[in-house]
């Protein structure tokens, strides 16, 4: 990047040299219009001149061009020696923010902003820390008689003291070229005097003042006057001389970018951009607010899936993951209830022996009447072996469970389920070492099962009463078939083997295939990419309600930038980069995006607490809250970088001529 007047200028250089300049409007159209027609002039450091003409002469055009807010259509515009035509935007945002000072008729001043805070815009554009700003600006709003109102907004400063801010900003970063539009033709006389008095002295000190105007009597105050009329130059005066000559000085102009002066940049950025919203405070709640909406739906609608997952995993997992379960009945033979009982307790036996395999617990079950004294209650009886807590990971809460000596004797005795026990006996009652009668066949009491819980279908897993196999065959059920064979395996990993040994077991038994074996790691595997394919559904639809704030990020960035278009223009005036109001722009909506996914969490964990009153099992983990506020803070990148890219790219004289 070739750095525009990065030499000293030699005192009979001219610091504007024109060229014919042309400057054309809608060339390619029928409305086709040219304002300046081949304008050349020289204009040296240290002269103050007032370019003076009629209302559509083409005059501000000019000084448009010579404050590079505009490009000529033809023609050379030569600035110190150095070719405008040759710099890129961001060479030009720097002259606009090291070499020139703008003051303009209606003073171009962030509303709002504080005085002290517009006097430092080009400061902060030019990357000068925080502290030499504030006293850069204190001082020259004091040389102004501003001492007193650097807190004041432009609404509370009349129309001499809003013209003196907008002075003190042209001279923030140095002014070498002060280019004034009409600076009098909004005051009344006393301000207007007051302010071509200070701009003389200006003159005085070695600036390069240039007057736009079509009032005589304030260019008469200019020591040079150049008149344009239907833009063409057609009278070039000098009016007086100054009694001090320009300042023998060589004009040096700052480095493009003092990277160690950058180092606030980020936070001036954020703290215009919490300005911003703080202003259009309804606005910026209404945008909240689909964000809010959408985070929170992310959050609140994936906890709700996490929880049901969890549940179901936990209820399939208690029964066991090392398990293979074997019912009668052939594979594809519906209604395994109605199939031919082929299951025998030597099945078990043979399973046994078989490697990887731990245990092998067959079962039996009927519906069956429990009595204790006067209470009666139906419940299920499963006759069993001793190795059933074990594989089922269910252990006795009270007493102990039947032995294989109890099988072998075929002894009456049973372990009954919490159920059971509240529904039989008083609360406190142990009913351990008591009898029962199960069908009217006496029972004697050796423990009680500690609490399991439902079933993931709901059914109650402690309504039973646990007897030996071989007496509930022989004393309450009346047959030796069993209904089911668990086998719990050592190895998990390698349970799919074993799966294939007890099939070819069996079969060699049997003769025939009629068994099913239901493998529960595979049935837990199934679950749980159910569980996540369900989860993810319910994120889907939590993302569509972040999509939809997304676009009203866009929607309201759009509109802001709309709104503030000559906000804009006054930033690029004063030396905003490309980036600098692109950052701006983005920041804002990222902010927002910020601060209602925050909120949006906020609210996720309040939906999954309601949910959880009111039983929905509900689950957040820290990853969906990741998630969910990296979400929020990608759709303020997304959608707010069109709005953001629009307002960097517009054009600095157009953005200052909107309403």
């Amino acid at each position: 990047m070739t750095k525009p007047i990065g030499r000293q200028i030699a005192l009979g250089q001219p610091l504007f040299e024109l060229e014919g300049i042309t400057k054309v409007y809608n060339p390619d159209s029928e409305q086709r219009v040219e304002v300046l027609h081949g304008v050349s002039l020289k204009i040296q450091r240290g002269e103050f001149v007032a370019i003076m003409g009629a209302s559509g002469s083409g005059k501000t055009t000019l000084m448009n061009i010579l404050g590079c807010l505009d490009k000529p259509t033809g023609g050379r515009y030569l600035l110190a020696g150095t070719d405008v035509a040759g710099l890129d935007r961001s060479d030009l945002a720097w002259l606009r923010r090291s070499v020139f000072g703008f003051v303009f008729q209606s003073y171009n001043l962030i509303g709002t902003a504080t005085a002290q805070e517009n006097v430092e815009i080009p400061a902060i554009y030019a990357g000068h820390p925080a502290a030499e700003r504030h006293r850069r600006a204190a001082e020259l709003l004091g040389m102004l008689g501003l001492a007193e109102r650097t807190t004041h907004r432009p609404n509370q400063l009349s129309g001499g003291q809003q013209q003196r801010v907008s002075i003190a900003r042209a001279l923030m970063n140095g002014g070498t070229a002060i280019l004034a539009d009409e600076p009098t033709g909004a005051l009344d006389s006393t301000s207007g005097a007051e302010v071509l008095q200070f701009l003389e002295h200006l003159a005085d000190e070695g600036h390069t003042v240039i007057i736009i105007t079509h009032d005589a009597e304030v260019a008469r105050h200019a020591r040079r006057r150049i008149e344009i009329k239907d833009g063409n130059i057609v009278a070039d005066v000098i009016q007086s001389w100054s009694e001090k000559a320009p300042s023998e000085r060589p004009v040096k102009a700052l480095d493009f970018i003092d990277h160690a002066k950058r180092l606030d940049e980020f936070s001036e950025t954020l703290r215009m951009a919490l300005r911003a919203l703080r202003v259009n405070l309804l606005r910026t709640i209404l945008t909240l607010l689909g964000i809010v909406i959408g985070v929170g739906s992310v959050v609140a609608m994936l906890a709700v899936g996490d929880g049901a997952r969890q549940v179901v995993l936990d209820r399939i997992g208690s029964m066991g993951t090392d398990l293979l379960l074997i019912r009668p009945g052939a594979p594809n033979q519906r209604g395994v209830g109605n199939a031919i009982a082929t299951l025998v307790p030597q099945d078990a036996e043979a399973i046994s022996s078989l490697a990887n395999v731990r245990a092998a617990v067959p079962e039996l079950s009927a519906s069956v009447t429990v009595r204790s004294g006067d209470s009666d209650y139906q419940t299920s009886a499963t006759g069993t072996t001793a190795d059933l807590t074990e594989i089922r990971d269910w252990p006795v809460a009270r007493g102990s469970f039947f032995t294989r000596e109890d099988a072998a004797r075929y002894a009456a005795v049973t372990v009954l389920g919490q159920t059971v026990v509240n529904n039989l006996f008083p609360a406190g009652a142990d009913p351990v070492g008591r009898f029962v009668l199960v069908n009217n066949v006496p029972f004697q009491v050796l423990g009680v099962m500690a609490a399991k819980g439902a079933t993931a279908s709901g059914a109650d897993l402690d309504d039973v009463v646990f007897v030996p196999l071989s007496t509930g065959s022989l004393r309450l059920f009346g047959q030796r078939n069993v209904k089911t064979i668990t086998v719990a395996v050592d190895d998990v990993d390698k349970i799919d083997a074993t799966q294939s040994s007890v099939t070819a077991l069996l079969a060699e038994r049997h003769k025939a295939e009629d068994f099913q074996i239901r493998n529960m790691a595979a049935v837990l595997e199934t679950a749980e990419a159910t569980q996540n394919t369900l989860s993810v559904l319910l994120g889907s639809v939590g993302a569509i309600s972040l999509l939809v704030g997304g676009i009203g990020v866009m929607n309201i960035m759009l509109v802001s930038v709309t709104e503030r278009t000559r906000e804009i223009g006054i930033r690029m005036a004063t030396g905003a980069r490309t980036r600098n109001i692109l950052q701006q722009f983005l920041t804002e909506a990222v902010v927002v995006s910020i601060f209602g996914g925050l909120l949006g969490i906020g609210c996720g964990f309040a939906m999954a607490a309601g949910f959880m009153q009111f039983g929905v099992p509900a689950a957040v983990s820290l990853e969906v809250v990741a998630l969910a506020f990296a979400c929020a803070v990608a759709v303020g990148l997304v959608f707010g970088f069109a709005p953001a890219l629009k307002a960097a790219r517009l054009d600095p004289v157009v953005a200052l001529a909107s309403e």
